[in-house]
């Protein structure tokens, strides 16, 4: 028994169009395409043609049309949670797939290994035999947690159908004249090529599965922009001045070519909206905006976790610099220079650019842009803020530098808690609620702000305070 649905169609004027039975076959209608050899065999009735040779009753066709619809739903739903932050962070980019395994429909997803630690609804899991086990207020399995994943580096994905065609080779003569300027005899000038990239990891095999070829951080180096697009999607840093229009921006520019023309650009970004200020250090006439500069875009660009499609930031504003990015935290909270332990991100690109002198010892920058911050916005130092989004706040002037020391000053009533925090490092909320006559909202305000400028860390665990 053939059967065959045609859909009712009405125009703007509600008057009945549906084509008859002939017309249809012929020339299908506005809602639905005409049937085609090789629709008969499909179950999928509502979606092709609206056609089907089998045999089936009132009831069969039924069960189809819902479960197409059933699958439908779930398979929207399932997207839209990825896509949503307050469900999944950082948002996720998977692919589902319908599959048919002995006569049932199968929707099967392939999540891949990476760097990233993602969180559902705010808490991070941890997979344990069959369960899943909530680790986010425990410090040891969460770092056991990044430990784990910092072996994954989305850098050393091979692309291995990726070839020098792909590729802008001639950036090697810029290459090595960089390399030639950080060290006058440089190994890479007398090397191929082909020889640099396999030097410098960006050509490798992968001895657990057997791809060889171009890897990821290849591709961000030399690719051409349509190459890095279909590569590494979400790549992309915004750069923007925003000094008179508040509300959006003055000027923007987005840069998603490859990293070594894209440090160029966003250095020159800095130096067009930004004033020079020269010092002598080391009796040399120095340009301290060009050294804070070359520490924030190396960052963003080196130690940014290009797994995430989180977009870079470059942020002009009257008083400020701001940049962010999204990594792999080791800690959560300010980053001091005196207790900052460094690592690298990744570490093929970090020594790449530090072989053409973009970036210098690991652990520098941080270093840099606290000895060079005060001397350009006269004393203000810089904010660095580690999480799953890295921050860097860099005052421009006085003016901000002060309003970095106002903000980062204890109140009278802060000082006092915290005070009794280091006398008392099990003090209570009650506690200090009833020796200051404060409510507790005022107290988790006053914790959460000496927690941020002292460093402080409470431990709900034990319920203890570590100064």
């Amino acid at each position: 028994m053939r059967q065959i649905r045609i859909p009712l169609e009405r125009d703007a004027q509600g008057n009945d169009i549906t084509p008859d039975l002939e017309t249809f076959i012929r020339q299908g209608s506005v809602r639905r395409r005409k049937p085609v050899p090789g629709d008969e065999s499909n179950r999928d009735i509502q979606d092709v043609g609206m056609v089907s040779d089998l045999n089936m009753t009132a009831e069969e066709m039924g069960r189809i049309k819902r479960n197409h619809w059933l699958v439908r739903d779930m398979k929207r739903n399932f997207v839209n949670q990825l896509n949503n932050p307050d469900k999944m962070s950082p948002t996720l980019y998977l692919s589902i797939e319908e599959m048919e395994y002995e006569g049932k429909l199968l929707l099967w997803v392939y999540v891949p290994p990476t760097s990233v630690v993602e969180k559902c609804s705010g808490r991070i899991f941890d997979r344990n035999e069959d369960g899943d086990m909530d680790i986010t207020e425990s410090p040891i399995q969460l770092q056991n947690m990044y430990n784990r994943k910092s072996t994954t580096y989305a850098e050393h994905k091979i692309f291995p159908y990726v070839t020098e065609d792909n590729l802008k080779m001639e950036l090697m003569d810029k290459v090595r004249n960089l390399a030639k300027s950080k060290k006058a005899d440089h190994r890479w000038l007398g090397y191929s090529d082909k020889e640099i990239m396999i030097s410098a990891g960006l050509w490798e095999k992968d001895f657990s599965s057997g791809f060889e070829g171009y890897n990821l951080a290849a591709v961000l180096l030399f690719g051409k922009d349509e190459v890095i697009r279909s590569c590494c999607p979400g790549y992309v840093t915004d750069a923007i001045y925003r000094v008179e229009n508040l509300d959006r921006y003055d000027d923007m520019i987005k840069v998603s070519t490859n990293l070594i023309e894209a440090y160029e650009i966003l250095m020159g970004y800095i130096a067009k909206h930004t004033s020079d200020k020269f010092f002598l250090i080391n009796n040399v006439n120095t340009s301290v905006r060009d050294l804070l500069a070359r520490e924030i875009i190396g960052n963003i660009l080196v130690h940014r976790d290009y797994a995430s499609a989180y977009p870079a930031k470059v942020i002009i504003e009257k008083d400020w610099l701001r940049t962010e990015n999204w990594c792999i935290p080791r800690k959560h909270g300010n980053l001091m220079s005196d207790e900052f332990t460094p690592y690298p991100k990744n570490p093929l690109i970090y020594n790449f650019f530090a072989n053409i002198g973009r970036t210098d010892t690991i652990g520098s920058g941080v270093k840099n842009l606290y000895k060079y911050t005060p001397i350009y916005s006269d004393g203000g130092k810089p904010e660095l803020f580690e999480d799953d989004v890295f921050k860097i706040s860099i005052p421009l002037n006085v003016e901000a530098a002060n309003e970095v020391k106002e903000k980062n000053k204890l109140s009278e009533r802060e000082k006092v808690i915290f005070d009794m925090i280091k006398k008392n490092n099990t003090l209570s909320v009650e506690e200090v609620m009833a020796e200051l006559s404060i409510s507790r909202a005022t107290v988790f305000r006053d914790y959460a702000k000496i927690r941020k400028i002292t460093g402080a860390v409470y431990d709900k665990k034990t319920g203890e305070w570590k100064c």
